[in-house]
């Protein structure tokens, strides 16, 4: 998986221990491009300190069974590691930045806190390097289900799309692009990383927009 200017090929080209950026109802996905902004304390220096070192942030949800007035939440088992590509300083403390998705992440074991951010030691599996960046190889079984899908979410919300974009964007990135952009919440969302390949995230979407779709009356609030 390549991110930026750097090839991540296998485990080993990880360090032992990441930052961790907690952040419910965000998600980011091997090969996609998650903006944030960075104003809070901790999160300035975790940016800082990423990119002093290797340029790696976990992408994290707490868990939604903790409390949300917890000061410290316990986390989703699963993330995704992004490398920060470009950032860009406000003038007055904080920071814009982008990062690019690599591959998921699970926790092993969380270390302490270093100036105020958590961190983690972590797993990946093989498959997961494997998986993500706009490999054009990576066929869906039912494209056609997934942008039928895509037409009456946003008809039913007033919506459009440019339709000669979306016929050209290859499998992977057409669903990766769609997952980070849908607006459901933080258990929906985790339900969309979790997915084990393409066809599944494809699916797990196509199910959930159906369900919001129902729910609402054929419509779905953007967040």
């Amino acid at each position: 998986m390549k991110a930026g200017n750097a090839e991540y090929l296998a485990v080993l080209d990880f360090p032992d221990v990441i930052p961790v950026f907690p952040l419910a109802g965000a998600l980011l996905l091997p090969g996609g491009n998650l903006p944030l902004n960075i104003f809070e304390p901790r999160y300035l220096a975790m940016t800082e300190h990423a990119l002093a070192t290797d340029r790696l942030i976990g992408m994290i949800q707490p868990d939604p069974a903790s409390n949300p007035g917890d000061a410290r939440p316990a986390l989703c088992k699963m993330g995704c590691i992004g490398r920060l590509t470009a950032f860009q300083e406000s003038g007055d403390g904080r920071y814009a930045i982008n990062l690019t998705g690599i591959c998921r992440f699970s926790i092993e074991k969380e270390e302490p806190p270093l100036n105020g951010f958590r961190q983690v030691r972590f797993t990946i599996s093989e498959s997961d390097l494997d998986f993500g960046g706009g490999d054009e190889t990576v066929k869906l079984d039912d494209r056609e289900g997934l942008i039928d899908t895509l037409r009456k979410y946003l008809a039913a919300n007033g919506m459009d799309a440019n339709w000669e974009a979306v016929e050209q964007t290859d499998d992977e990135m057409l669903v990766t692009a769609l997952c980070m952009m849908s607006p459901y919440g933080p258990a929906e969302k985790q339900a969309l990383l979790e997915a084990d390949d393409l066809n599944t995230r494809a699916e797990t979407l196509i199910a959930i927009t159906e369900i919001a779709m129902a729910r609402d009356g054929g419509s779905t609030a953007i967040q």
